[in-house]
């Protein structure tokens, strides 16, 4: 255990290499930082039987911490998830680079031609929980929107970050790119992450994704701008005009694909007119899959049904269980969704397209779907190789925060002698 001298120290050479390496990045070429990328995913498959035995050790520790069995799967690493730890950071490196995208250009009557064009934010400190992949997906998307980035993971998954991130600083160092460009902060004690977020003069904003406490604690502490992740309290809707099959196979899929990420459905609103209909159908599929489904006094009809507490709506369980609600229109639906949900991802089940007008316009979710499953809520699902997580907030990037989301942009203007009267 590091003294708090020692650790303040740590950070502070931390954020100058940092804000060093941000500087040079600023201009790195697209191959170059492509090349990283490339070269980093074969080092991390030729490092798979290394990165499997650091996990087996994360998850003894995980073990030992009393994690659920959903935290335990998100931590867990096998061939196959190491494969998609790989395809993301190809997916990431074959993407355009967004440095430097003109996003618009005018000209003026007083002779001024006008690009706003995408730059890096500069320095993003991340902060996430278990998931030892977000590594990857964090330093490379930092990476591609040419900033530095700071790691800090989740104690639970150490040893499994460590072997990671090093496969990540020998592709910069094979491309020629900045070392420093990628760092992990090299210790579990808290007292990096209070350092982490005090770090004004070194770090643009802060990224934290994971559970309500770390997101709270992060946007109370931080003096540096956050974007907020919060949880995934995510919401179906099954409309009186949803079509059965579908209804069974979006819900079962979107609760139990997987249960421990932030895409999995934690609340299921059944209009009352099909309640003894498809809702019965899809909450006895519920329950024969193992879910507990927690219901209102209505939903409670269906054998085998929990009695739901108040403390249930706006729950994320992240594990085999629902609560389950019926509401007597799409405008309850919605109002319930008001109240309980966290403005991450929200879907309705309908073949009625005014109802889908409708739930698109007048709610505000990061994420709105439609006939589909929410664990599509996912930045490689939609297109951006990878995510560092679904942001809530409103400011600046919302949704999937992918490489083109971590840039912000600048005004470039140019005259021909042009003087202001």
């Amino acid at each position: 255990m590091k003294d708090v001298s020692e650790i303040h120290e740590i950070m502070i050479e931390i954020g100058r290499n940092a804000r060093a390496a941000a500087a040079e990045l600023a201009f790195a070429t697209p191959e170059a930082k492509a090349n990283a990328l490339e070269i980093a995913a074969d080092r991390v498959w030729a490092r798979r039987e290394a990165i499997i035995a650091a996990n087996a050790e994360d998850m003894e520790f995980g073990r030992g911490k009393g994690l659920s069995d959903a935290m335990m799967d998100r931590l867990m690493l096998d061939e196959p998830r190491i494969q998609g730890i790989c395809d993301g950071l190809k997916a990431v490196a074959a993407q355009a680079d967004p440095v430097g995208q003109v996003i618009e250009e005018w000209d003026r009557p007083n002779g001024l031609h006008i690009q706003r064009v995408r730059t890096p934010l500069g320095v993003v400190g991340v902060i996430y929980e278990s998931r030892p992949n977000v590594t990857a997906d964090a330093g490379a998307l930092c990476l591609k929107a040419g900033n530095a980035v700071i790691l800090r993971g989740g104690s639970e998954s150490f040893h499994s970050a460590e072997v990671i991130h090093a496969c990540l600083v020998e592709g910069l160092s094979a491309a020629g790119l900045p070392e420093h460009a990628i760092q992990r902060i090299p210790t579990r004690d808290r007292t990096a992450v209070a350092e982490l977020l005090r770090m004004t003069e070194h770090v643009d904003v802060i990224v934290p994704r994971g559970g309500k406490g770390l997101v709270g604690l992060v946007q109370k502490e931080a003096r540096v701008p956050v974007f907020a992740h919060l949880e995934g309290i995510v919401h179906i809707y099954i409309d009186a005009a949803a079509d059965a099959e579908k209804a069974l196979s979006v819900v079962l899929n979107a609760k139990t694909r997987r249960t421990g990420i932030c895409g999995a459905a934690e609340c299921l609103l059944i209009h009352r007119d099909v309640l003894n209909t498809i809702g019965r159908q899809v909450v006895e599929g519920l329950l024969a899959a193992g879910v507990e489904v927690r219901g209102d006094a209505a939903v409670q009809g269906i054998a085998g049904v929990s009695p739901a507490a108040d403390s249930d709506w706006g729950c994320e369980y992240l594990d085999m269980k629902i609560a389950a609600k019926a509401v007597d229109n799409i405008h309850d639906a919605m109002s319930h969704i008001r109240t309980y949900g966290s403005d991450h991802t929200d879907c309705i089940l309908t073949e009625d397209a005014t109802a889908v007008a409708r739930f698109f316009q007048q709610l505000d979710s990061a994420i709105l779907m439609h006939n589909a499953s929410t664990q599509f809520a996912d930045g490689g699902e939609f297109g951006m190789g990878a995510e560092i997580g679904i942001a809530t907030g409103k400011m600046h990037a919302r949704g999937p925060v992918g490489a083109m989301q971590l840039t912000s942009f600048k005004y470039l203007v140019t005259g021909n002698g042009a003087i202001r009267s």
